[in-house]
């Protein structure tokens, strides 16, 4: 018997693992200083001082404010403002509000996000086959309202649940997150699902705690892919080598 008899329900990352962000960070904010009148910032020092600035509000305030209910058009505020501010930018109210306000339309849309081919087909095709579909996802509520259903991943035809970390005050590699999707889930044991992911740290290893199977996707042949297939984890390139893994004979859970 393949694996896929022995499952249940399959959770899955979205970003790396269903779709993917297009072009570069510094093209938005190019965009949109230019919109304001101003020059385009260097993508470099814009890239590096977003991560910077992101990784100081998630530490500040995880799950983007979800604890001290910062509205989220306020937690990207001040994120975007000290992204410009370390990459060595700064401006007036005024030209930075109509900078922000077109960068956070921009990444509340599907502009800068793609689908990979094969998702849309695979999650059909696991729901055809009764197996539960869920997401589990650090994002806030707009790629659940807008994001994901402007991109062709609506809930009840592509999955059945999402779990994301601005709306569960959650986020991975907490194993709470992984328990959340269990409960809703519903009467299903852990080894009854598996779930698929692109980091080992926030997706293989805390799923595995909870006793989830889990395995990895390695769509950009990542130089770290050696280093999870060494500690013992599945590495799949794609969900068409997923499907296939999936559905074969020669196959068992013990070889999760």
């Amino acid at each position: 018997m393949s694996i896929l008899t022995k499952l249940r329900c399959i959770t899955l990352d979205v970003t790396g693992t269903l779709i993917a962000y297009k072009g570069e960070l510094g093209d938005y904010y190019c965009m949109a200083a230019k919109a304001a009148g101003q020059q385009c910032p260097d993508y470099k020092r814009v890239h590096e001082g977003f991560k910077l600035a992101y990784t100081e509000m998630a530490k500040k305030h995880p799950c983007f404010g979800f604890a001290e209910k910062i509205p989220n058009i306020l937690w990207w505020k001040t994120c975007v403002r000290n992204s410009f501010v370390q990459a060595g930018y700064e401006y007036d109210d005024e030209t930075f509000e109509k900078i922000f306000r077109r960068i956070y339309a921009t990444f509340g849309s599907s502009a800068p996000y793609s689908i990979f081919p094969d998702a849309i087909p695979f999650l059909r095709w696991l729901r055809e086959r009764g197996v539960t579909v869920g997401l589990v996802s650090n994002a806030e509520y707009r790629y659940r309202d807008v994001i994901l259903p402007a991109l062709g991943l609506n809930q009840g035809s592509e999955w059945d649940f999402g779990i994301f970390s601005g709306l569960e005050g959650v986020e991975k590699p907490d194993p709470r997150i992984y328990k959340i999707a269990l409960t809703k889930v519903g009467n299903v044991a852990p080894e009854e699902v598996l779930h698929i992911g692109d980091s080992l740290r926030k997706d293989y290893l805390p799923a595995r705690s909870v006793g989830m199977h889990a395995l990895l996707l390695d769509r950009f042949k990542t130089a770290d892919a050696v280093d999870w297939k060494k500690s013992g984890a599945t590495v799949l390139p794609d969900l068409i080598a997923t499907k296939e893994w999936l559905t074969s004979e020669n196959l068992k859970c013990s070889d999760l």
